[in-house]
C-alpha cells in the first residue's frame, strides 16, 4: 500500500455535549478517490472541513504525507482545493473565475490563460470563457467551480456534495467528465455524498459514515454486496432485510429458515445462529408461477405480488414470499409477465446473492 497523502489520526469534533465526528484513523492515497457516504447529519461536511484545515478538531490531528500538520496552515492549503455544493463564483467572467487561485499564487498571466484554457476545455466550458458567471446554468457554474479547483493541480481535492443541486441529466454528464479527469489527475480525492450511485460511479474506495463514525470501509462493490450491519445494509440499498435462523451448514452453504421458508446462502455462520438475511433488489429475478426452467439460482420461492411501483428506469416489485422480498425488474419484464398485485410468481435468487449478518 502506498503512503497516505492525507489522513486523520484520533480525530474528535465535539460541539457542546454532541459528538459530530469521531474517527480513529483515515487515510487517502495519491491517485485514489475515497467516497464517503452517509445520511444527512452524519458528519460529512465536518469531515471535509477538518481535512481541508478549515475546522480545528477538538482533539486529534490531520496528517499530510505521513507527518502531522503543524505550523502555518496556508502552506498546506495551497496544496489543496475544495469544491462545495454551491459554486460560489465571483461576479466576473468564467475565465476570471477559473484563474482566481492562479492569480493569488502569482502565476504569470500567459501561463494562467493557458492552464485555464486547458481545464475549461476538459470540463466542456471553453466556449463560455468570456461569459459572465451570473448567466450560467447550474451545471455550467459547477463545471466552472471544478475547473477553478483543478487548474491549481492540487495534491488533495475535497468535494463536498458537488452534484447535489443539479438535475439528473446534468449530474450524469458531469459525473462522466469528472470520473475521467480524476483518473488523470493523481490527486488524493475525498468525495462526500449521500448518493450511493455517485459513490459507486466515482469511488475507488468507500467509507460509510454514520453518527460521526466510520461504520465500514472497503471497495464500493464489497460494501454493497456485504454490508457490516443492518443500518449500513439499508443505506447502501439492500431492501430485503429479514430475520432468520441457520438450521444447518453443509458444503459451504447455510440453510436458513426465514419465516416459513428455507433459503440457501453462503457465509461464515454456524447452525443455530440468528441472522439477518440481506438481499439487494437487483439480485432477485421473477418468473411465472410454476416456472421450472433451467437456472443457476439455488433458491426458488413461490411468491405473490403485493405492490408495484415505478423506480426510474426500473419497476420495484414487492413480493410476499413467506417474508417481504423486493425485486427490481425492467418495464419489459413487467409487461411480458403481465404482473399485477395478487399475481402468483416464482422469485429466484442465487445463494451468493444472499448476505448474512449475525444478530
Amino acid at each position: 500500500m502506498s503512503e497516505s497523502r492525507i489522513g486523520l489520526r484520533g480525530v474528535l469534533v465535539a460541539k457542546g455535549r454532541n459528538t459530530v465526528l469521531d474517527i480513529e484513523r483515515l487515510d487517502v492515497r495519491a491517485g485514489e478517490v475515497l467516497a464517503v457516504v452517509g445520511p444527512n447529519g452524519a458528519g460529512k461536511s465536518t469531515l471535509i472541513g477538518v481535512l481541508g484545515l478549515l475546522e480545528k478538531p477538538t482533539r486529534g490531528e490531520v496528517s499530510f504525507e505521513g507527518e502531522p500538520v503543524s505550523g502555518p496552515y496556508l502552506a498546506y492549503r495551497r496544496r489543496m482545493a475544495v469544491v462545495f455544493q454551491e459554486p460560489l463564483l465571483l461576479e466576473a467572467t468564467v475565465e476570471a473565475n477559473v484563474t482566481t487561485g492562479l492569480v493569488l499564487r502569482g502565476v504569470p498571466r500567459e501561463e494562467r490563460r493557458e492552464r485555464a484554457r486547458r481545464w475549461m476545455e476538459r470540463f466542456g466550458i471553453g466556449r463560455l470563457a468570456g461569459r459572465s458567471a451570473r448567466t450560467l446554468s447550474g451545471g455550467e457554474a459547477q463545471r466552472t467551480s471544478l475547473a477553478r479547483a483543478l487548474v491549481l493541480e492540487p495534491e488533495v481535492l475535497l468535494l463536498d456534495e458537488p452534484f447535489a443541486a443539479l438535475d439528473e441529466p446534468t449530474r450524469q454528464g458531469l459525473m462522466d467528465d469528472l470520473a475521467r479527469v480524476l483518473g488523470e489527475s493523481g490527486a488524493a480525492t475525498v468525495l462526500v455524498t449521500h448518493d450511493r450511485n455517485e459513490a459507486l460511479r466515482l469511488g475507488d474506495r468507500l467509507a460509510v459514515l454514520m453518527d460521526g463514525r466510520i461504520r465500514q470501509e472497503g471497495t464500493p462493490q464489497g460494501i454493497f454486496a456485504a454490508p457490516a450491519d443492518e443500518e449500513v445494509a439499508a443505506f447502501v440499498g439492500t431492501e430485503t432485510i429479514a430475520p432468520g435462523r441457520v438450521e444447518e451448514v453443509a458444503d459451504g452453504l447455510a440453510s436458513v429458515k426465514v419465516g416459513e421458508r428455507m433459503i440457501e446462502a453462503g457465509g461464515d455462520v454456524a447452525a443455530g445462529d440468528g441472522v439477518l438475511v440481506c438481499v439487494r433488489p437487483e439480485d432477485v429475478t421473477i418468473g411465472p408461477a410454476g416456472d421450472g426452467g433451467p437456472t443457476s439460482a439455488r433458491n426458488r420461492l413461490p411468491a405473490t405480488v403485493a405492490r408495484i411501483t415505478p423506480a426510474g428506469p426500473w419497476v420495484r416489485v414487492e413480493l410476499d414470499a413467506g417474508f417481504p422480498l423486493v425485486a427490481l425488474i425492467t418495464k419489459q419484464s413487467l409487461d411480458e409477465l403481465s404482473l399485477a398485485p395478487g399475481s402468483a410468481v416464482v422469485a429466484r435468487l442465487k445463494a451468493t446473492a444472499v448476505h448474512l449478518i449475525r444478530r
